[in-house]
């Protein structure tokens, strides 16, 4: 062969090995980069995301950080770092909600007044019965502690098709702040059809929890509250007409929420369990000692309230308030299994009441098994 060309073809064969040789030593580079560059990629709110959409399974967006709770909107999207947010941070998030018709606590409100929210545990108060408290509102005597162990006068079957609690609201317009915040400001306005931020949220997660217990249950969304007056007649021909329909219901309970505080500053009731806020309940039992509202079995009714305050509080220490005692029937003549249940205030957000509506209804199942 001839030398120039075996020159060339050795010069060939240099070059090749020396192309192989940088392609290697930049690949082996790169993978250095990358991996060193992998936990701060996971680090940041982009890594954050790219990882949740590997891990959730179930459809919800749970937001872990306060960097990762800014609202979904443009117009309230992260800030560089030059620029300092002044947007609150949201307080333990659990999953997003449609505000389009609803308030925002965290869109621009320019211009408008700002008021407070305070967190207050409402403490026992009254006459103590088992594990919790009742304030009699009659100023009549009774031995609540009789009361409470007299035996359920119904009885519920599990693993049935057919309803056995009824779950309703005479006021299903009843909301909550969309957020845990300590501010509100004045275009809030707790009443509401968006079922995301209103009691029916409350009687879903109910429900929900009764039927994991075997205890099947009809929620009834039922709008009775378009206009206020004549709520209470409306929602109990809701309750005899479902009655009527699933004879088997012996439970009927109307979920409602309450307002305390001022206009300028609402009063929250919380209580944790399991190092999550949830809202305060309050059990309405009402009396008609003097036979004057058709409710003469209402000692039934009573035995129910203090039976489910009793196990309430022994499951889930703090969670109520006394049971409310006076002159008032709020239909519960229609069932000795009809109770009205205040879940929270409108100063609650609406992840403390739901929370609220779940451990309710373990003590339900309790009492009912």
């Amino acid at each position: 062969m001839d030398k120039a060309v075996i020159g060339l073809n050795r010069k060939a064969t240099a070059k090749r090995i020396l192309k192989v040789s940088l392609a290697a030593a930049l690949a082996v580079t790169a993978g250095v980069c990358v991996f060193r560059r992998l936990p701060e990629c996971f680090a940041s709110e982009q890594g954050a995301l790219a990882a949740a959409a590997f891990t959730l399974t179930d459809g919800d967006y749970r937001l872990g950080s306060e960097e990762s709770a800014a609202p979904t909107r443009a117009a309230a999207s992260k800030p560089s770092q030059e620029q300092k947010s002044t947007e609150p941070a949201r307080r333990n998030p659990v999953k997003l909600r449609d505000k389009t018709d609803y308030y925002d606590s965290f869109a621009p409100h320019e211009g408008e007044a700002k008021y407070s929210v305070a967190e207050r545990t409402i403490l026992p108060d009254g006459d103590a019965v088992g594990s919790g408290y009742i304030k009699n509102g009659t100023g009549i005597d009774y031995d609540f502690s009789s009361i409470k162990n007299e035996p359920l006068s119904f009885s519920v079957r599990k693993n049935t098709k057919a309803p056995q609690v009824l779950i309703y609201h005479t006021h299903t317009s009843e909301g909550y702040l969309d957020e845990d915040v300590d501010y509100f400001y004045e275009s809030f306005y707790s009443r509401t059809q968006n079922t995301d931020f209103n009691v029916v949220a409350v009687g879903e997660r109910i429900a929900k929890t009764l039927e994991k217990h075997g205890i099947a249950v009809l929620h009834d969304k039922t709008v009775h509250d378009s206009s206020y007056n004549g709520s209470y007649d409306r929602s109990a021909q809701t309750v005899c007409a479902d009655m009527e329909d699933h004879p088997e219901i012996k439970v009927a309970l109307d979920i409602h929420r309450d307002a305390l505080g001022t206009e300028e500053q609402k009063i929250k009731t919380v209580f944790e369990y399991n190092g999550r806020k949830a809202a305060q309940i309050m059990i309405m039992a009402g009396c008609d000692c003097y036979g004057e509202r058709g409710f003469d079995r209402w000692q039934h009714n009573l035995s129910f309230a203090l039976k489910l305050e009793d196990a309430a509080e022994r499951m889930f220490p703090g969670m109520t308030r006394p049971v409310t005692f006076g002159f008032f029937a709020y239909n519960e003549f229609l069932s000795d299994g009809l109770l009205l249940i205040e879940v929270g205030t409108d100063a609650n957000s609406i992840d403390e009441a739901e929370y609220s509506g779940e451990l309710l209804a373990e003590a339900l199942a309790e009492v009912l098994s």
